[in-house]
């Protein structure tokens, strides 16, 4: 499990029940947490008892997670414990909250009972909802059920998910293309409610660095150049070949001189007569290394695209396409295409570097079909000051051969995904991931304030998946 996410321990006790059974619990579940490699802030330094459950404690324990820059809070419910206490911290921060208590033991002999865990959280989920603090309750198991250990490495990509987002800055090169105008946002309502950022740049400063690069021969430029060659078939010219890197190079660096972690390009019809090429095997560079880049200035296409690879801890590189057109014979197969931007680690063969494409006479465009296997897609959108998640899944199909990167998927009703995109406030832009992550998205939804989409009629078993009674939701 990747330890990037960082998150903070709080458990819990009331003093009614038993402070050594507590103790026991919460030691047992530090000690789970190390068994699975998770990152975490303890409070054994905050008192004797190395729990939660008064005013001074959950004022020290604020104190060491603000400080720790915590990712996510676990609220771990070790006997009854103190929900106001919970509560009261929790709203001190603004970062997913995982509240789970271990199962409770039969009673001893003479009746009596030591923790009565599971009355306790009905007691904090309550008042949480008091102290309007959205939380993800990880169900009522033992430390080693299978669920506990899928339920926290669940919320571990949910806190990623909440993270990227409330953390994204967009390099924005050049403004939209005139002809696009679905790729329109609002930049300051981002900012407003979201914490997104841009970073504006016009395209003569791009290709100011990128003259600059050039004149400098930077070394970075023949490293990307001898990476193209080793990872895909080149078609183009030596000079063309050398635009590509450079421009990859030249992304780069403006990215990092501006803090972004993401970016959006006004690929037509500008930048072709400025540097002959086409930006999309550059893109799909980009998008490798876990930066991606999408065109037409889409800037909520990029977010997309960070939200869906988020939730896969960054194990599966996300695929930026086109949702352009039926499949000829398979009702609810559905070609998603486009001139390159799929990531050269998402190519089923090894990928071609064309010397054009049908859409634009120009290189710089990439050909190959995408790995087969199942798919989540996402769309993040946003129209009239409501912004919603679009999601879903899909397997791909057999079709016919297609220019650029392109892959065919089979949906378990494509009218009704159409109509979704139609209705918007969704365009023909979407992310997707070869992962099963719509329950680790629908779930950060809360936490972004934003409302969950599906396309296809699935709420109940992305629930039923997030209470841990199935292992996945696709059939």
């Amino acid at each position: 499990m990747d330890n990037k996410i960082k998150l903070g321990f709080a458990p819990t006790r009331r003093n009614i029940f038993s402070a050594d059974a507590a103790i026991k619990f919460a030691n047992l579940t530090r000690n789970k947490m190390n068994e699975l490699n998770i990152d975490f802030v303890d409070i054994t330094d905050i008192n004797s008892d190395g729990l939660l459950y008064d005013d001074d404690g959950m004022k020290k324990i604020a104190h060491k997670f603000k400080n720790a820059n915590i990712d996510g809070l676990f609220l771990a419910n070790e006997n009854f414990g103190t929900e106001y206490e919970c509560a009261r911290l929790a709203k001190q921060f603004d970062v997913p909250v995982l509240l789970w208590g271990p199962k409770d033991e039969a009673p001893a002999p003479d009746g009596s009972r030591l923790r009565d865990t599971q009355c306790g959280l009905f007691a904090i989920g309550k008042v949480l909802r008091r102290f309007q603090v959205p939380f993800t309750y990880l169900v009522n198991v033992g430390l080693e059920d299978p669920e506990f250990e899928k339920g926290i490495k669940d919320f571990i990509r949910v806190c990623n998910v909440v993270k990227t987002f409330k953390n994204t800055r967009i390099l924005q090169v050049g403004p939209r293309p005139f002809d696009f105008w679905s790729t329109m946002i609002n930049e300051g309502e981002l900012l407003e409610r979201f914490n997104i950022s841009l970073s504006p740049i016009p395209l003569p400063e791009l290709t100011q660095e990128i003259h600059r690069l050039q004149a400098d021969n930077d070394p970075k430029i023949s490293t990307t150049i001898n990476k193209l060659k080793e990872i895909a078939e080149i078609e183009v010219s030596n000079k063309d070949l050398e635009m590509i890197a450079v421009l990859k190079v030249a992304l780069t660096n403006k990215m990092n001189e501006y803090g972004c972690n993401s970016g959006a390009i006004q690929c037509w019809t500008a930048l072709q007569d400025e540097i002959g090429i086409l930006p999309y095997a550059t893109e799909s560079l980009l998008q490798d290394e876990g930066t991606p880049v999408t065109c037409e200035t889409d800037i909520h296409g990029v977010i997309s695209e960070l939200l869906v690879e988020a939730a896969t801890m960054g194990m599966e590189k996300a695929i930026f396409a086109d949702v352009n057109c039926r499949h000829p014979e398979e009702k609810n197969g559905e070609l998603l295409q486009h001139l390159g931007v799929f990531p050269f680690s998402t190519a089923k063969n090894k990928p071609v570097l064309p010397k054009s494409h049908f859409v634009f006479d120009y290189p710089g465009s990439v050909a190959f079909e995408a790995k087969t296997g199942n798919y989540t897609l996402c769309r993040f959108d946003g129209d009239n000051g409501n912004y919603s998640l679009l999601l879903g899944n899909a397997q791909t199909c057999v079709g016919p051969y297609e220019q650029g990167t392109y892959l065919w998927l089979k949906f378990a009703n494509l009218n009704r995904f159409e109509t979704k995109l139609v209705y918007g406030p969704y365009i023909h832009h979407i992310a997707a991931v070869r992962a099963d992550v719509v329950p680790i998205l629908y779930e950060a939804c809360k936490y972004l304030k934003i409302s969950p989409d599906f396309y296809d009629p699935i709420e109940e078993e992305v629930q039923a998946y997030l209470r841990g009674d199935i292992t996945s939701i696709i059939k």
